[in-house]
């Protein structure tokens, strides 16, 4: 069964409307979507990174407390 005939959820069509977006926001180059998506991607685990740097010296300060459940 090709993909093209199974019925798609509505997930799945969010996910192709964004990507309809991102290209339509690099003037249709798919190259320069590519390239502005990982930017976008390395952007977003440097923020990552730097929030768990955060929260770990905070935990060490006693910041937080561990979850004993």
């Amino acid at each position: 069964m090709s993909s093209q005939s199974r019925p798609r959820n509505q997930e799945e069509d969010e996910l192709e409307m964004a990507v309809d977006q991102a290209i339509a926001a690099c003037g249709g180059d798919k190259r320069a979507t590519i390239r502005a998506l990982i930017v976008a991607n390395n952007y977003l685990e440097e923020e990552a990174a730097e929030l768990m740097k955060a929260v770990s010296q905070a935990y060490r300060r006693g910041r937080f407390n561990s979850y004993t459940g």
